[in-house]
């Protein structure tokens, strides 16, 4: 699966997984309104084998596949 990547202006260590290319008006206004300006970070191939460092390749999978996007918020501390 491709995915671009994009990190918030308004939460810190906030970011969101999309199909490529983005279709910011398949997400939700109200998430888009929580992360303010999203900044392109990276294209990134994601596969079953893919390592992701803080994320399960899985749900990072399923979730961009199912709802269209996937949110990686900041680590617990």
């Amino acid at each position: 699966m491709q995915c671009e990547i994009y990190k918030s202006s308004k939460k810190e260590q906030t970011y969101l997984y999309v199909t490529k290319p983005i279709d910011h008006e398949a997400l939700p206004e109200a998430l888009l309104d929580i992360l303010g300006k999203l900044t392109f970070v990276m294209d990134l191939e994601i596969t079953s084998t893919t390592r992701l460092a803080t994320e399960d390749v899985s749900e990072v999978i399923s979730q961009v596949s199912g709802k269209g996007f996937y949110l990686q918020m900041p680590p617990k501390v």
